[in-house]
C-alpha cells in the first residue's frame, strides 16, 4: 500500500506539473493578443518608427509567437522572468516586494473566516431550521452574491471615514512606512521581531477591515460547506448512538464530527486561501494595498506581460499546490480512499 500512495502522489505531482504548464501556455497566448501595447508603454506616443520598431526587436516581439515562448520558457527555467517595464526592476525582485503583503492579508483573511465559517455551518446543522440556521444561510447568500468593492468602498466610508474604528488605505499610517527592515516582508512578522509595537499595532489597525472584507466571501463558502458536511454526519449511525448513550454535544462535535468531516474540511479550506489570493486583487485596489494583486492591475493598463505573466503564474502555482496538498491530506487521512487505491 505504501508503495501504490507513492505512486500515487507522483501522478499527481505529474499532473500538477502538466497543469502548470498549460497555465503558462495559455496565459502567454492571451497576453500576446491583448490591444494593450508594451512598446507604446515604454516608448511613449510620440516616439518615431525607427525607435518603436527598435523596441520591438529588444523586447523580442518581432518574433513568431513560438519563439517568444520559447525564449520565455528557457529564460524561466532559468529563474529570469524578465524585466518590468512598470518598474524597470527585475520582475523577481518587484514579486519578492508584492507578495508578502498579499500573502499577510490572505493568510489573516483566512484565519478569520475559518474561526467564525467552521463553528457557524456546525452551529446551523445543529440547530437546522431555527433562526440560527436561517441567520448562517443570510450570511452565508449575502456573502456570495455581493461584489468585494462594494464592500469595500461602503467598509471604508464607515469604519474609517466615518467612525474612524480602523486605519485607512495602505499598510501602515504614511509616518510609519519604512520604518521596519522588511526582514520577512511580513509587516506583522517584521515589526514584532524589531520589538516595534507601535508599528505592529497600527499594521493591525491597517489590516483589519480588509482582512474582514476579504474573509467574508471566504467565510460564506466555508460556513455553507461545514453545514453540509455536518448534516450528512448527524444522520450517521455513530452519532444516533452517541446521542442515545447521553453524549453531550460537545463529545459529538469533538471526537465524532470534527473528526470525520477534516478531511473536507481541508480541501475547502485550502480552495477558500487559493480563492482568497486570486480575489486579493479588487481588495488592494480598493485598500490601496501594495499586494501583488495592485502590482499585476497597474502591470496591465500599460501592457506590461512580464508582469502579468509571472503574477498569473505565482498565483496559479499557489492555487494548484494546495489543491495538491489537500488531495495528499485526503489520500494519507482518510483511509477509505487508501483502501480504495489499493
Amino acid at each position: 500500500m505504501k508503495e501504490f500512495t507513492l505512486l500515487e502522489i507522483i501522478k499527481r505531482l505529474q499532473q500538477l506539473l502538466v497543469s502548470m504548464f498549460a497555465l503558462l501556455v495559455v496565459t502567454f497566448i492571451i497576453g500576446r493578443v491583448l490591444p494593450n501595447d508594451p512598446v507604446g508603454a515604454v516608448g511613449g506616443e510620440l516616439a518615431d518608427p525607427a525607435a518603436f520598431e527598435a523596441m520591438r526587436q529588444k523586447l523580442g516581439l518581432d518574433l513568431p509567437v513560438y519563439q517568444q515562448f520559447w525564449i520565455y520558457l528557457t529564460s524561466l527555467l532559468h529563474g529570469d522572468m524578465g524585466t518590468a517595464i512598470l518598474t524597470g526592476n527585475p520582475v523577481t525582485q518587484d514579486l519578492a516586494q508584492a507578495f508578502p503583503a498579499t500573502f499577510e492579508l490572505a493568510t489573516f483573511a483566512v484565519i478569520i473566516s475559518t474561526l467564525i465559517g467552521v463553528p457557524l455551518g456546525m452551529l446551523a446543522a445543529f440547530y437546522r431550521d431555527t433562526w440560527i440556521d436561517q441567520f448562517a444561510r443570510v450570511i452565508s447568500l449575502v456573502g456570495s452574491s455581493i461584489p468585494v468593492f462594494w464592500f469595500g468602498v461602503v467598509g471604508l466610508v464607515i469604519f474609517y471615514a466615518t467612525l474612524a474604528w480602523v486605519g485607512g488605505p495602505g499598510r501602515v499610517d504614511t509616518y510609519l512606512d519604512g520604518i521596519v527592515e522588511p526582514k520577512t516582508g511580513l509587516l506583522l512578522v517584521d515589526s514584532l521581531l524589531e520589538g516595534d509595537t507601535e508599528t505592529f499595532w497600527n499594521a493591525v489597525h491597517h489590516i483589519i477591515l480588509p482582512a474582514c472584507i476579504l474573509a467574508y466571501s471566504a467565510m460564506a463558502y466555508i460556513t455553507r460547506m461545514t453545514r453540509s458536511f455536518t448534516l450528512e454526519q448527524l444522520n450517521q449511525d455513530y452519532v444516533v448512538a452517541a446521542r442515545a448513550k447521553g453524549a453531550s454535544s460537545t463529545r459529538i462535535v469533538t471526537r465524532h464530527l470534527l473528526p470525520n468531516i477534516s478531511v473536507q474540511l481541508i480541501t475547502v479550506l485550502a480552495i477558500s486561501y487559493g480563492n482568497l489570493l486570486e480575489g486579493a486583487v479588487v481588495t488592494e485596489i480598493v485598500f490601496s494595498w501594495p499586494g501583488i494583486g495592485q502590482y499585476m492591475t497597474n502591470a496591465l493598463m500599460i501592457g506590461d506581460m512580464n508582469a502579468i505573466l509571472a503574477g498569473t503564474l505565482i498565483i496559479g502555482a499557489i492555487f494548484m499546490l494546495l489543491n495538491f496538498i489537500s488531495d495528499l491530506a485526503y489520500l494519507m487521512l482518510d483511509p477509505r480512499t487508501r483502501e480504495a487505491t489499493v
